[in-house]
C-alpha cells in the first residue's frame, strides 16, 4: 500500500491506514501524549499509523490566529515522536524552502489543499524523495488531481498519496462527493479521506472556522464503504481549547470506538 515508507507497521493486516494527530504541534508533552494514545489503539487494532501535526499554520483567516511554537522546535518534536514510537510522521509545507527544511525531520510532506496546483512546491517536495501527500483543493475536480500527482512523479518521485477533504458548498460549508474517491483511485495511487476537515465550516463571520464533529463517524463509515485506502483525522484531548481547528476535531477519548467500528466495516467490504 505504502511502499518505501519507513517505520509503518501492519500493512499486511488488510486495514486502512490512519493519518492522525493534532492540528498543530502545541508543545512536546501534549504531542507525545496524543501520539502515545493513538499508537496504543492502532497497535491493538493493527492499523498502520502515521502521526500528523502541522509545524506551522500558514493559512489562517485572522492575523492573530495561533501559527505555531517555532519551526525548528515543532519539527524537532515531530522527529522525536517518530523516533521514540517508531512511526512515520507527516507535516504540511507551504513553500520550496519549507519543503527542503521539513524533509530533514519528517517522513511525509503534505501539500495543503489551497496549494495543490503550485508547480514549484510540488516539484520541490518530490525532489526531497519523501512521500508526498497532496490534498485535493476544495475548488478542484477530482479528475484534475492526476496532474498534481504527475508533477511530483515526473520529478523522479513515485511516492504520492492523494487526499480528499471536501468540496466547497457555498461560502461556508463543504460537502464530500464520494464519486471523487472512485475517480482518484483510478490513478493507482493511495487515496485518503480527510474526515475532520471535510466537516469544517469555513469563512465564518468571526474569522474562525466552525465544524460539525458529530458527523465524523458518518463521513468515515461512508469513506470506508467506498473503499478509501486511508483515513485522515485530527484529534485532541480537549478540542475546545485546542490552538487550531478545535471546532471540527475528534475528542481523543472517542477515537478507539470509532476505529473499532471502521475496522469492522472494512472487514465486511474486503470480504466481498
Amino acid at each position: 500500500m505504502l511502499k518505501n515508507l519507513p517505520k509503518i507497521k501492519y500493512q499486511d493486516s488488510g486495514n486502512f491506514f490512519l493519518i492522525a494527530g493534532p492540528c498543530v504541534i502545541e508543545g512536546e508533552e501534549i504531542s507525545f501524549s496524543i501520539a502515545q494514545e493513538i499508537k496504543k489503539i492502532t497497535d491493538t487494532l493493527k492499523i498502520p499509523f502515521i502521526f500528523k501535526g502541522s509545524f506551522r499554520k500558514a493559512n489562517r483567516s485572522k492575523l492573530d490566529s495561533f501559527q505555531g511554537i517555532g519551526d525548528i522546535e515543532a519539527l524537532t518534536i515531530l522527529k522525536n515522536i517518530g523516533k521514540h514510537f517508531e512511526i512515520p510522521v507527516i507535516t504540511d509545507v507551504h513553500s520550496v524552502d519549507e519543503a527542503e527544511l521539513a524533509a530533514k525531520f519528517v517522513d511525509i510532506l503534505q501539500i495543503p489543499a489551497f496549494l495543490c496546483r503550485q508547480t514549484e512546491l510540488l516539484i520541490a517536495a518530490g525532489k526531497t524523495g519523501k512521500y508526498v501527500n497532496i490534498k485535493k483543493g476544495q475548488f478542484l475536480a477530482p479528475e484534475s488531481m492526476k496532474y498534481a500527482a504527475d508533477k511530483v512523479i515526473r520529478s523522479g518521485n513515485p511516492n504520492v498519496i492523494l487526499t480528499d477533504r471536501g468540496t466547497m458548498f457555498g461560502y461556508q460549508d463543504l460537502i464530500v462527493d464520494y464519486r471523487g474517491i472512485v475517480e482518484m483511485k483510478k490513478t493507482g495511487l493511495p487515496v485518503v479521506l480527510d474526515i475532520t476537515h471535510s466537516l469544517q465550516q469555513p469563512n465564518q463571520a468571526e474569522g474562525v472556522s466552525g465544524g460539525k464533529p458529530e458527523l465524523i463517524e458518518t463521513i468515515a463509515r461512508a469513506g470506508i464503504a467506498v473503499g478509501v485506502d486511508g483515513i485522515f483525522l485530527e484529534t485532541h484531548p480537549d478540542p475546545k481549547n485546542a490552538k487550531s481547528d478545535g471546532a471540527n476535531m475528534l475528542q481523543l477519548t472517542k477515537l478507539e470506538d470509532l476505529l473499532y467500528n471502521l475496522v469492522k466495516i472494512r472487514q465486511v467490504f474486503i470480504s466481498f
